[in-house]
C-alpha cells in the first residue's frame, strides 16, 4: 500500500513541473523529486493551499525525498541552491494561476491517503525509523528504532504516554528504553552525534559511508531524567527496564543531520564505564513530520 502511495503522490507532485518551468538541467543532478515538492510545499505556504493533514504530509514527503537525495549521493550544497529555486519559483507564481489549481487538487487527492495511514517505515541505509500512529490506551511508541550495547536492547524514539497518565513522558517525549543485562544500572545518559557548527559536513569514508567525526567536532544531549520503563514501552521478551527522556532540542539537531549519519546513545556508569549503542539519523525529520499528522 504504502508503495502504490508513493507512486500516486510522486505523479501528483510531478504535476507542478507544469508552472514550475525549471530548466532540464536544473533536475540532472537528480534533484527533481526534491525540487517539485519543495516548490508545491512553498506554494503552499504562499497561497494557503492545503488542508493541515495534508501540508503536513507533504512537509513529510519532501524531507523524505531531501534524504532520499542524500544516501544517492547528492551534496548538501545542490539541495540547499535546489530548495532555493523551487522557493523563489513559487515567490513568482500567482495564487491565481490556473495549473496551481490543478496542482492543488491532485496533490490533495494523492496526499489525502496519508491521513489514514497507521504505520509506516522510513528505511535507511542500514537501520529503519518505524512510525506507529495507532490511539493507543497504553504507553506506546509513536517512531522507534532499536539496536544493542553488547547484550542489552536499546530502543530510542518518540514516546507517548498512556492517556491522562501524567507521568514524566509526557504526550511524546524523545526516549531511549534500555534493558541491561546483568550489570548494575547507569548514572546519566547522553545522545552523542556531529555538530554543524564543527564540522560543517558528514565525515564520509571512501565507500561514502558516513561515520562519526572526531571528538571534537560532536556533541552531546544530555537526558533530563528517568524512570522505570512502561512494560509496552520494552522489546518483546523484556520484563523490566528503564527510560530515559530527552529535550525535545535533541530531536531538532537529529533532524539536522545527514541521513547516513550514524549518532550513539552512551549510557554512563559510576565504575567509569560507557555502555554504547548506535543509531543512523536516517529519514528522522520525515518520520516525525509524519507521527505529527496525529493519531489514527
Amino acid at each position: 500500500m504504502t508503495l502504490g502511495l508513493f507512486a500516486r503522490i510522486a505523479r501528483a507532485v510531478t504535476a507542478a513541473a507544469l508552472i514550475a518551468a525549471t530548466p532540464m538541467a536544473a533536475h540532472a543532478d537528480g534533484t527533481g523529486t526534491y525540487y517539485d515538492r519543495t516548490f508545491v510545499l512553498a506554494a503552499h505556504q504562499k497561497c494557503n493551499l492545503f488542508r493541515a493533514p495534508v501540508a503536513g504530509a507533504l512537509s513529510a514527503a519532501a524531507l523524505q525525498s531531501r534524504g532520499a537525495a542524500l544516501r544517492a549521493g547528492t551534496a548538501e550544497t545542490t539541495l540547499q541552491a535546489t530548495q532555493s529555486r523551487a522557493q523563489a519559483r513559487a515567490r513568482q507564481v500567482s495564487c491565481a494561476n490556473p495549473e496551481l489549481a490543478v496542482v492543488r487538487d491532485r496533490v490533495a487527492d494523492a496526499f489525502a491517503g496519508w491521513q489514514r495511514i497507521p504505520r509506516m517505515d522510513f528505511n535507511g541505509d542500514r537501520m529503519t525509523w518505524t512510525a506507529d500512529r495507532v490511539r493507543r490506551e497504553a504507553a506506546t511508541w509513536r517512531l522507534a528504532q532499536t539496536s544493542v550495547t553488547g547484550a542489552s536492547p536499546v530502543r530510542f524514539g518518540l514516546s507517548a504516554a498512556a492517556p491522562g497518565a501524567g507521568n514524566v513522558f509526557g504526550s511524546e517525549t524523545l526516549s531511549a528504553v534500555v534493558s541491561f543485562v546483568g550489570r548494575p544500572r547507569p548514572y546519566a545518559a547522553r545522545m552523542v552525534m556531529r555538530d554543524p557548527a564543527l564540522a560543517a559536513r558528514p565525515w564520509l569514508t571512501a565507500s561514502g559511508r558516513a561515520v562519526l567525526p572526531p571528538e571534537n567536532a560532536r556533541q552531546q544531549v544530555w537526558s533530563a531524567g528517568t524512570a522505570a520503563a512502561p512494560t509496552t514501552l520494552l522489546v518483546t521478551g523484556k520484563t523490566q527496564g528503564e527510560v530515559w527522556t530527552f529535550p525535545t532540542s535533541g530531536g531538532d539537531r537529529l533532524a539536522r543531520l545527514d541521513p547516513r549519519e550514524p549518532f550513539l546513545i552512551e549510557f554512563l556508569f559510576r565504575d567509569g564505564s560507557v555502555a554504547t549503542a548506535t543509531f543512523e539519523a536516517g529519514d528522522f525529520a520525515a518520520a516525525r513530520a509524519f507521527v505529527a499528522l496525529g493519531t489514527v
